[in-house]
């Protein structure tokens, strides 16, 4: 869990994607390696990740103000859809099999590693982001999807964001804000829905294992700047396509053992 913490969160800050990525599908086998739990075990490892990401959406968001990265009013005008959604998703997560939440993890990193391989990071749909019922549905939208799959907002939001023509920079520096209405969301549905579950891992609050979130959650948050610096200093598009295969197989692997 350690090891994993510290490697979400130097990922986190490199690509600018929930370390979620990283964090779901090892505390799965994690569990399973420790006997611990059953059949609840996915549906845990996705609701401590949320809570991991509450601590490492402040610290990402308050260095990218510092830099002016951050578009304030993009965040205060989604933040509400996006925390929505969240929550949203954290009651179809409690109500879905394991099985189900490991095709709907399994379908959305894929087409993240999609997106990170195959696609261009300049490349645009349309001018500037959805306003009115556009914004509404996109924002519920992303909170939903990020919080069945235990990420923040970087995943779905920096997405969105760069092919609205927003700078990669501004996308991902924005987008680590709904992180925050992400993990916050959802972790209280995740507890609420998860309250009496069986197959749960001990010390775990409804479906949040607090030993593992307590554990990756700081060493997430720690490691995440470093990722960011080394951003600068390597090529991104090499890494990127490095990391897409990783999701891949990590998907694969994910869904495989659920079923």
């Amino acid at each position: 869990m350690a090891g994993a913490g510290v490697f979400a969160g130097v990922i986190a800050g490199l690509f600018g994607v929930g370390g979620g990525t990283v964090i779901v599908p090892v505390l799965f086998y994690a569990f399973e390696v420790l006997g611990v739990g059953g059949e609840s075990n996915l549906h845990v490892a996705v609701g401590s990740s949320l809570l991991t990401i509450v601590a490492t959406s402040w610290r990402s968001l308050a260095a990218h103000r510092q830099h002016g990265a951050v578009d304030e009013a993009v965040l205060k005008t989604w933040i509400p859809w996006v925390g929505f959604g969240a929550l949203v998703g954290a009651f179809v997560a409690g109500i879905t099999s394991m099985e189900g939440l490991a095709i709907v993890y399994g379908i959305c990193l894929a087409l993240i590693a999609a997106q990170m391989g195959l696609l261009p990071e300049r490349i645009t749909l349309r001018s500037d982001l959805p306003q009115g019922w556009g914004r509404r549905g996109a924002g519920t939208g992303i909170g939903l999807l990020s919080a069945m799959m235990g990420i923040g907002g970087g995943s779905f939001g920096g997405m969105l964001m760069t092919l609205c023509g927003r700078p990669i920079h501004q996308a991902v520096a924005t987008a680590s804000g709904f992180g925050m209405a992400i993990g916050a969301a959802a972790t209280v549905g995740f507890v609420i829905f998860g309250w009496d579950a069986p197959g749960r891992p001990p010390l775990s609050l409804g479906y949040v294992n607090l030993p593992a979130a307590l554990i990756m959650g700081v060493l997430t948050a720690l490691t995440a700047p470093f990722g960011a610096r080394l951003a600068h200093r390597l090529d991104r598009r090499v890494l990127r396509k490095a990391f897409a295969f990783y999701l891949l197989l990590t998907a694969l692997s994910v869904v495989l053992k659920a079923l």
